[in-house]
């Protein structure tokens, strides 16, 4: 049986970029559905570029998960991204990462349930996120937080020119 872990949850300072950057680039291919073809590097660019988008809006809140003062995970809020349909306010999480060797230990829902508490003080009425169909254990969380499917997004590959249809 692991350890019980003493774990906290904190706004983000600037001390903590390097750990948040490190663990967001270490787990950014896990986020890549099966369907699409994506380099480890190509991953690794898209997580510099979300940071990037995610450092410039005023509504981004990241959270810190520690256990016993070390970092073991993070999650980016933005308070400020209105549903792309409705353009209603909402809360969205734009990357939630715990280390491989915390994952199972209430971490990722401590963090969500951190993320909830936010949103509520910001009075959104929703709180959206995507996730991977290929991650059945980050989508076992979410559902047993309260989070339902509300849009699918279906994919099809597109033969190359000159190939069969398939």
């Amino acid at each position: 049986m692991p350890a019980r872990m003493a774990l906290t949850v904190r706004r983000a300072c600037d001390d903590d970029k390097a750990f948040i950057e490190s663990l967001g680039l270490a787990t950014a291919l896990e986020t890549v559905s099966s369907l699409r073809d994506m380099t480890e590097s190509a991953a690794r660019q898209a997580f510099r570029r979300l940071l990037t988008f995610c450092r410039e809006r005023a509504g981004t809140v990241t959270f810190l998960a520690e256990d016993e003062g070390r970092p073991v995970g993070f999650v980016i809020l933005l308070t400020d991204l209105p549903d792309d349909v409705t353009q209603t306010a909402q809360a969205f999480i734009a990357y939630i990462a715990v280390l491989k060797e915390h994952r199972g230990r209430g971490v990722g829902r401590m963090l969500l349930r951190t993320v909830v508490e936010e949103s509520r003080r910001h009075n959104l009425p929703h709180i959206a996120l995507m996730v991977s169909a290929d991650n059945p254990r980050a989508r076992r969380l979410y559902e047993s937080e309260g989070f339902v499917a509300e849009r699918v997004l279906m994919t099809r590959r597109v033969p190359a020119a000159g190939t069969s249809r398939t």
